[in-house]
């Protein structure tokens, strides 16, 4: 019987099956949408790496604030991201590069997306008599030659 490299790497004496590569396959399809829809959600929150990266000055802060003024987290989060916002910057200049550092201070890039539709036939209410005087017209093209097919070297193709 020989041996079969398995899922380890290392030589196995099962080789890996259709179900085996079926189960895998939809394991690695679960974890990409995952990832997927978890970084969709990010940025639909308009949350970035450097944002989850500040975090920890954010509960520095807080714990700063807890110290020097009593405040609990939900005032620190009303003085920093909600009405009292204004009048905590103004009245605590000092603490103004410690502001910075926090994370969600950046306003998000708002994005325009327009779609447009172009709608090729109109859509007429015609009455039949209307329909029939439509229909009654004589149309015929004439064919308009260009300067490309001109007598010359480059001439359309002919039927022989």
């Amino acid at each position: 019987m020989s041996n079969f490299i398995g899922i380890s790497g290392r030589e196995d004496s099962y080789p890996l099956t259709s179900n085996d590569r079926n189960s895998i396959f939809k394991a690695m399809t679960r974890l990409l949408s995952m990832l997927l829809s978890s970084l969709l959600l990010l940025q639909s929150l308009h949350l970035s790496i450097t944002d989850l990266v500040q975090l920890d000055e954010l509960l520095e802060h807080a714990a700063y604030h807890q110290q020097e003024f009593g405040d609990s987290f939900l005032t620190f989060l009303d003085k920093h991201y909600g009405s009292q916002k204004e009048d905590h910057e103004r009245n605590h200049q000092e603490e103004k590069h410690d502001h910075e550092k926090l994370p969600f201070q950046q306003l998000p890039n708002q994005v325009l997306s327009q779609t447009h539709f172009f709608i090729g036939q109109r859509f007429f209410w015609n009455t039949p008599q209307q329909r029939k005087e439509s229909q009654s017209h004589q149309y015929h093209y004439l064919l308009q030659t260009s300067g490309v097919f001109s007598p010359g070297v480059f001439q359309p193709p002919r039927h022989a």
